[in-house]
């Protein structure tokens, strides 16, 4: 009878095809025996339903099966140094690091048939195999770390540390922390290996041409140690490498020395990381270096107190774990579900965790080796641990016939009756019957004594949507990346790599690596509600965008962070108006001190009015020293931030209307001015006494501030600067009265200067405004501060029409009242002169074809790259500012209502009046006008120009371009 008919017998009847067609993969392998040892039969059947992996590797190396027959390597289990001396041999001729990771594959694929062999048959038990499986990856890690070392040093030169106190320099290896599975000598057959690269002492490498940073030299080392085991190739993989569990996780650097390892530890390392450190075991490198840091770093791991800390700790993970076997429908994983293998895990290092520090029996790294003390140690019942050790065992070993199959790294049972059947037969069983009901006893037993030491978190708590500790997962690389990008789009994210990207590079911010242990906690402690709040947006990448600059700018200011987590409804607003305005989220990361202002709804969302406005800032201002002007600047500016923040969030939610909007930023600014002037006044007068108007009669201030263009025309936006023009009205051959006189045009000339310093310094809070005042009589080259009648003089002598255009948007902002009138009494003279229409019209078309040429968009070839310039081009605003202010300047002599008020809106409403313009004309004009800011603010509230695509606003611009024909055709 052949070995194909032998092994066919005794096996059901459903895994036959498959025995069948993994016997027909093998037929090369088996025809290469010379005769076939009594076991042989048995254990290739086993062995080929267990596992197609195995199949896979005789069919493409079919010599190896009589050669692990003829070693008797099947039948024998390894010593601990065996790997290593098999791979030293092999490594030890090899010149290139192709060939390196050629052999290496080839050396792991070959044990990795040997192994799963002696698991499937039983010719090992759980323990000697995952001994065994451990050895071989430390082998391979440290080997290949060898082997890769010295190829460096012949390239970079050998480190050494930086000279001691003798000024002795001394050599640096590598040393390698393996955790998890592979620390604790528990590996299973596909394990991932989680490591950690260190050394011990920054220094540089003695190279003959470039000396390498120590760190540089390591991190280029660990890059080719995970590339050598790492990385697939059509000879496979060695190890899939983990360094997640390094200090600042991903975002931390590959390798870093002991000093920067015990200084994490010791000022951020959190309760998981204290968890997973239990399991550290320098598996490769320098083993008595790796040793001292081992040492170093345990205080950290093992508290000297009784730390009942921990079972909250683990509480948390494990709920962490449940909301993800829920999420993700993992109730049939031996590993991470109810009654798995971590909870095992969990319930062994609650008791180290705790009682570690003072115990110090308890300072094991293997499972097995923890759970025979606890009945000594914490009164565990002998009965309990029993259970728990063989459903331990039990466990292992189904995760390991499940990982068997394919070579793949799952605890997930198959679901397939093929699945079910085939797992069955290999672990010995009936069928999937008898397995899933010995399972299930297991898991129940696991259950029940996790419930008795650890508390579970109620079901009734823990609500599905409490997804704290999976944001916390993501934000610390717990996480696979497939499953962050699975839990990102499930709440709400649209674009989970960008997101996923956006939190690992703030991660990454040295910033963020360097932060105290207080401000880390700060930061954990608000991302989770933020990172929600965000999904829930329409824009969630754009705004997380935004709203990680903000946290950028309160890092080192983590009280910021304790206010938007203990106000729920302040973080909710700010990322809601966040995602609404690019332009809001940039003033508040400039100026974070404005958090305080979401806290209340009922200022945020209620702007005062001007004299609320004038009466807050006054009693803002008076708490503070008159002679202290860089706190009164600081404070101007706070109040000028906090309150357009206030228009701002009330514009973006709707609250305000636009013209309300321009209202609100207008008057702010005039509170500050008259408050600027204040302060400027006071600050000369009291340095050299008050100008005299005439002999005897001091000004009171006999100053005024005229404001022209949008703050004249009360058509503010958020990013206005304020164009402005001085006057005063003081006899100009005298001097002020104080101990230090001067002339009274070098004291108002002084104050013009001192006005725009407050206004204009770049302070830590910023500016107040951006101040132009190139309207001033003569532009640039005139005096900064006139004398109304210069002024007048100026106006009626020498004034170009642009300049009389402007005028009709002119009105005093601060200043005396009494010379306000006198102004006004100016304005109008000015303006209701008689003018020839002809030279009139001329002189407006000229002025606005060249603005239009000089700042207009320019024409493109293609229809794509057509725009709207929404002020410049020709139908835009410019053009209907232009034809109000023709309309102002042609009939005002006889139409003295045209010259009342300064803003377009209320100006078209008495060229309506007068009759200048058709109802639909005007009607046209104010609605266009409307729309453009409109559009204007929303483009400002995003920090965009005010250019639009070529077929946006089509039908206003062509409205008001004909009604500019029609008007100013000459």
């Amino acid at each position: 009878m052949s070995i194909d008919e032998q092994m066919l017998q005794n096996v059901p009847e459903q895994l036959r095809p498959l025995l069948q067609d993994n016997l027909a993969r093998i037929e090369a392998a088996l025809g290469e025996l010379q005769g076939q040892p009594d076991w042989l039969t048995g254990e290739l059947q086993r062995t080929l339903i267990g596992s197609d992996f195995v199949a896979e590797q005789l069919q493409r190396h079919p010599g190896w099966l009589a050669q692990l027959i003829r070693s008797g390597d099947l039948q024998q289990a390894y010593g601990e140094t065996e790997y290593a001396e098999r791979l030293q041999a092999l490594l030890t001729p090899i010149e290139d690091e192709k060939e390196l990771h050629r052999q290496l594959r080839l050396f792991r694929q070959r044990e990795m048939i040997r192994l799963i062999w002696r698991d499937l048959n039983r010719l090992s038990d759980m323990r000697g195999n995952t001994r065994e499986l451990s050895w071989l990856a430390d082998a391979c890690i440290d080997r290949t770390l060898e082997w890769l070392y010295q190829q460096a040093c012949q390239r970079w030169g050998v480190p050494h540390s930086r000279p001691d106190a003798s000024g002795q320099r001394h050599p640096q290896r590598m040393v390698v922390l393996g955790m998890g599975k592979l620390g604790a000598h528990e590996l299973n057959l596909s394990s991932d290996i989680d490591l950690i690269f260190t050394f011990p002492a920054n220094g540089e490498t003695d190279g003959d041409r470039k000396n390498l940073e120590n760190q540089d030299f390591f991190i280029r080392l660990g890059q080719k140690l995970i590339q050598a085991l790492d990385n697939l190739t059509i000879d496979g993989f060695v190890f899939r490498v983990d360094m997640r569990l390094r200090p600042f996780g991903s975002a931390g650097p590959l390798a870093c020395s002991f000093g920067a390892m015990e200084s994490y530890y010791q000022d951020q390392g959190r309760d998981w990381e204290r968890y997973a450190m239990i399991k550290a075991r320098v598996v490769a490198g320098d083993q008595e270096a790796g040793e001292e840091l081992i040492q170093l770093l345990r205080p950290f791991v093992y508290r000297k107190y009784i730390d009942f800390s921990a079972f909250e700790s683990l509480r948390d993970m494990k709920g962490m774990i449940n909301r993800e076997v829920r999420r993700k429908g993992l109730s049939h994983n031996v590993k991470l579900g109810a009654g798995g293998i971590r909870e095992v895990e969990f319930i062994a290092q609650a008791f180290q965790l705790i009682r570690g520090g003072r115990d110090h029996e308890l300072q094991q790294r293997e499972l097995l080796n923890i759970l025979p003390q606890l009945p000594e140690k914490v009164g565990m019942p002998e009965a309990a641990v029993a259970e728990l050790t063989d459903a331990y065992t039990f466990l292992r070993n189904i995760e390991h016939g499940i990982q068997a199959i394919a070579d793949k790294q799952t605890q997930e049972l198959p679901e397939d009756e093929m699945g079910r059947e085939r797992l069955a037969f290999a672990q010995g069983f009936a069928d999937w019957d008898a397995l899933d009901q010995a399972l299930q006893k297991c898991r129940a037993d696991v259950s029940r004594h996790f419930a008795d030491v650890i508390a579970p978190v109620d079901e009734g708590e823990e609500q599905p949507d409490d997804l704290r500790g999976d944001w916390l997962a993501l934000w610390q690389g717990l996480m696979e990346d497939a499953s962050a990008l699975e839990f990102l789009a499930e709440q709400g994210y649209q674009a989970p790599e960008q997101a996923l990207k956006a939190l690992q590079d703030l991660k990454g911010l040295r910033t963020v690596q360097m932060l105290q242990k207080v401000a880390l906690e700060r930061l954990e402690a608000v991302l989770p509600a933020l990172l929600e709040n965000v999904g829930q947006c329409s824009n969630p990448e754009i705004t997380l965008e935004r709203v990680l600059v903000l946290i950028q700018a309160v890092l080192r200011r983590s009280a910021y962070l304790v206010l938007l987590n203990e106000n729920p409804a302040a973080l909710k607003q700010l990322v809601q108006l966040c995602s609404a305005s690019a332009w809001f989220a940039e003033q508040l990361s400039k100026q974070p001190v404005l958090l305080d202002e979401l806290i209340d709804p009922r200022t945020l969302y209620t702007p005062p009015n001007l004299t609320a406005l004038r009466t807050e800032l006054r009693q803002q201002l008076l708490r503070i020293p008159e002679d202290d002007i860089e706190q009164l600047m600081e404070t101007l500016r706070y109040f000028k931030h906090a309150h357009m923040l206030r228009v701002a969030a009330s514009d973006i939610t709707g609250v305000l209307p636009l013209m309300r909007v321009s209202d609100y930023l207008t008057w702010l600014a005039e509170a500050v001015l008259e408050a600027v002037l204040d302060i400027a006044w006071r600050n000369l007068t009291e340095k050299h006494g008050v100008p005299q108007k005439s002999p005897g009669v001091p000004c009171d201030p006999d100053f005024i501030i005229i404001g022209y263009g949008k703050v004249g025309g009360i058509e503010l936006s958020y990013g206005s600067d304020l164009d402005l023009v001085f006057l005063h009205d003081a006899a100009g051959n005298l001097e002020t009265d104080g101990g230090k006189p001067i002339a009274n045009s070098v004291f108002f000339n002084r104050l013009g200067q001192r006005i725009i310093h407050i206004l204009n310094t770049f302070t830590p809070s910023g500016i107040l405004y951006e101040v132009d005042m190139r309207l001033r009589p003569s532009g640039n080259s005139g005096l900064l501060v006139s004398s109304l009648n210069a002024f007048r003089e100026y106006q009626q002598k020498e004034a170009w029409t642009w300049e009389h255009q402007a005028l009709v948007r002119a009105r005093v902002v601060a200043g005396s009242p009494a010379l306000a009138e006198r102004f006004q009494s100016v304005r109008r003279e000015i303006l209701g002169q008689p003018r020839e229409e002809a030279k009139l019209k001329s002189d407006v078309v000229t002025m606005r074809e060249k603005m239009r040429g000089h700042l207009g968009s320019k024409p493109a070839a293609d229809e794509e790259s057509r725009v709207f310039h929404l002020k410049q081009d020709r139908g835009g605003i410019v053009d209907i500012e232009f034809m109000v202010q023709y309309l102002v300047l042609r009939h005002a002599a006889e139409m003295p209502a045209l010259m009342r008020w300064t803003d377009n809106i209320r100006i078209l409403a008495s060229v309506e009046a007068e009759g200048l313009l058709a109802s639909d004309e005007v009607e046209l004009l104010r609605e266009a006008y409307k729309a453009y800011r409109a559009a204007g603010h929303r483009q400002t509230m995003q920090n965009l120009s005010g250019v639009l695509g070529d077929q946006e606003m089509a039908a206003y611009r062509a409205g008001v371009a004909e009604l500019w024909q029609r008007l100013l055709a000459q």
